[in-house]
């Protein structure tokens, strides 16, 4: 991927060096804020404080910096085509922002850590990514390559689409009036409609800014097929449970992946009202 002179983004916050500060990670953030709550402090300020003392000056390797810009760099260029493609429906795209931490992180959300993994949150419109998840994405999912990590950025961008466009709460809605199994099919079209519009942002990175090189649609492609349902579940358990999926297979990841990339237009990535995902 052609990226090192694209725009860099304004919207990345870098949470790593108080992520990093502080103690015992996910538990030690909970004691802080019930201390800070018992006291009548503002838990915020608090753990600012923790964060600025010993481990909180965490210095970062040239790696760990490189993929904060590219990060960045990625998200850059999403603002471009979601602005263009709302500009196209007479409509706002307001740009969402994008955490880096390291650990774990308060959201509005809750509390997530690194297993978390990287996720979108409609309640501060704020995309999270702990960059460790890249070196897993790698070597223990075996999705390596620059744009395999584009894509994740663009997938959970993806949701913030959703959100903008009143695909998330609809689904939420239905979420909850659903039994486990309707509810976990409502997510698996969620999701994929998330890779269509990864897909939308690859088609105008490539034909719009000539950002994409030989193979990286095939890393992108490579990556979705490595965190299908079905392949995670078999990978880690062993069996296939397709009632539990919530994101979709490995083929209907890859696919509609592709139908955004070869289509380009938000149209085509309708997962709810398709006769077969």
């Amino acid at each position: 991927m052609r990226w090192k002179e694209g725009p860099r983004s304004v919207n990345v916050e870098d949470q790593r060096k108080s992520s990093k500060g502080l103690i015992g990670g996910g538990v030690g953030v909970i004691v802080v804020i019930i201390i800070a709550l018992l006291m009548g402090a503002d838990p915020s300020s608090l753990l600012d404080a923790i964060g600025g003392q010993g481990g909180g000056t965490a210095t970062f390797s040239a790696e760990e910096n490189e993929s904060a810009d590219f990060v960045s760099v990625v998200l850059a260029d999403t603002e471009t085509t979601w602005q263009t493609l709302f500009k196209e429906e007479s409509k706002a795209y307001q740009q969402p922002k994008l955490v880096i931490f390291s650990g774990g992180v308060n959201s509005a959300c809750g509390f997530a850590q690194t297993a978390t993994g990287p996720f979108y949150c409609s309640g501060d419109q704020k995309v999270y990514i702990d960059l460790s998840f890249y070196k897993e994405l790698k070597e223990q999912l075996g999705a390596p390559g620059d744009f395999a990590q584009a894509y994740v950025i663009a997938h959970e961008v993806g949701h913030h689409v959703q959100n903008l466009l009143g695909d998330l709460d609809r689904v939420h809605q239905l979420q909850g009036q659903s039994d486990e199994k309707t509810a976990n099919a409502y997510s698996v079209m969620l999701e994929l409609q998330a890779d269509c519009y990864a897909g939308i942002w690859a088609n105008k990175a490539d034909t719009q800014r000539q950002l994409i090189e030989s193979g990286d649609i095939e890393e992108a492609m490579n990556a979705a097929a490595k965190i299908g349902d079905d392949a995670l579940q078999k990978q880690s358990q062993g069996t296939i449970v397709p009632d539990s999926f919530t994101h979709g297979t490995s083929a209907q990841r890859q696919r509609w992946f592709n139908t955004g990339y070869k289509n380009g237009n938000i149209a085509s990535c309708d997962t709810f009202n398709v006769a077969e995902l």
